[in-house]
């Protein structure tokens, strides 16, 4: 995919770049961690705060990947519903998943509020909007679903979701007080700047080439030197490059893209998401409605604003805003950027044992922040005291995906024909 890092308004707004440092001589470490986005800044954070000798390589810089151009909504759970996951996963270890996704947006804002990181951090909750009368009989069973396990969700007829959005266009939602928004970038080299203050070593731009085996012990090989480390975590997710000797991990790239407006004017944003709210809505090509700090308006919706059909996806983005908030027809959309999504099959995330004391976590379906935050932690907590049940799911020995690159052209053409072709749901 083009990069377009460029045009994203969360590389605009940014804090400034880690201050990584050049991996230039042989070392060794308790963990090496593939990867610098969410989950292997994570682990980085809390091994280092637990005394480990920690060192992270990322082929590009912090947050390059999908943790950079994230949407930004900290979300409770999974995109699939309670009764989805048990079914996929089972009673035992759906529960044990669930509980601990539950508890995701606390983990994140309680790192934030610890390590003083400014990532414009608003927890207000979340929105999930019913874009037609179907999609508001799913989130009453999603609701029902919640209910009976306990989470504290509302669900809102159609004039308090009015005024919530500040607009008419929605049937109702499912509003989650536990959830917010954060500037994904800023959070991700948050996460890297405070695992650095504990200790941690990151190496941008210094993709690994070659893992192995020497007796009990992970060599890892880039720039030139190696790094001997007892454990190992794979933490590329949906930009994973290719290393000898470890397998990629399984799953269909999906791409997601947003639309950025100018701020918006004071007398506009006193309506419009007055609470601060993050939204998605319940249609099968997925959009999303946020307002970041300056007030600016950042719709998104399923496709790839960088590849041959970006100008259907730019003008729908248009056409979306204007038909859910005429007051900003005239309003222009100042950035644009497109990120990848890591999909498995069953929308549930995987973690992979390839080795002794390594372990590969990825596949988080479009919900990076909370999971990515709770599975990094776990993990270097699980390989560290060599306990798995520190993990939100079993450790499994391999997932593959079947079709992928068919299943990604799938995908990307349904956005694009639904984005060219049908009308917009608000009836």
């Amino acid at each position: 995919m083009t990069s377009d890092t460029n045009r994203s308004l969360w590389r605009t707004t940014a804090a400034d770049p880690v201050p990584s440092t050049r991996f230039d001589a042989d070392a060794e470490a308790d963990l090496a961690v593939i990867g610098g986005g969410f989950t292997g800044c994570a682990a980085a954070l809390d091994a280092a705060r637990r005394g480990a000798a920690v060192s992270v390589f990322e082929a590009d810089t912090v947050g390059h990947g999908g943790s950079g151009r994230n949407v930004g909504l900290v979300n409770a759970g999974l995109w699939l519903p309670p009764d989805e996951i048990i079914a996929h996963a089972g009673e035992t270890d759906g529960m044990r998943l669930m509980t601990a996704l539950a508890e995701g947006p606390s983990k994140v804002f309680d790192i934030i509020e610890r390590e003083g990181i400014e990532c414009e951090a608003t927890r207000a909750g979340t929105l999930h909007l019913a874009h037609a009368p179907s999609g508001l009989d799913d989130l009453r069973e999603r609701f029902r679903q919640g209910n009976r396990l306990g989470a504290p969700i509302q669900l809102l007829d159609a004039a308090e979701t009015a005024r919530r959005t500040g607009s008419s266009r929605f049937h109702g939602a499912l509003w989650d007080p536990r959830a917010g928004t954060i500037q994904p970038l800023a959070y991700c080299r948050g996460l890297a700047r405070a695992a650095i203050a504990a200790g941690a070593h990151i190496h941008e731009n210094t993709p690994v080439t070659r893992i192995s085996r020497d007796s009990d012990t992970w060599v890892i090989e880039a720039a030139g030197h190696r790094l001997r480390a007892r454990h190992l975590l794979l933490a590329t997710n949906a930009y994973h490059r290719e290393v000898k000797g470890a397998a990629a991990p399984g799953f269909v790239p999906v791409c997601f893209s947003q639309f950025a407006t100018a701020p918006l004017p004071e007398k506009l944003r006193e309506t419009i998401l007055p609470g601060g709210e993050g939204c998605w809505d319940t249609a099968l090509v997925m959009s999303s409605f946020r307002m970041d700090k300056a007030g600016r308006m950042i719709v998104g919706g399923i496709g790839d604003a960088t590849g041959p059909a970006s100008p259907i996806h730019a003008a729908w983005a248009r056409r979306k805003l204007r038909e859910v908030y005429p007051e900003l027809a005239d309003q222009p959309f100042e950035h644009s950027w497109s990120g990848r999504i890591a999909m498995t099959s069953d929308h549930i995330p995987k973690i992979v044992s390839f080795g002794p004391n390594a372990l590969a976590a990825f596949g988080y379906s479009g919900r990076g922040i909370a999971p990515g935050t709770v599975f990094g932690t776990a993990a270097a907590k699980a390989l560290l005291t060599d306990d798995p049940s520190h993990l939100p799911l079993p450790v499994i020995s391999g997932h593959a995906e079947r079709f992928t690159s068919i299943r990604q052209a799938y995908y990307e053409t349904g956005a694009a024909l639904t984005h060219l072709t049908k009308p917009l749901p608000f009836t």
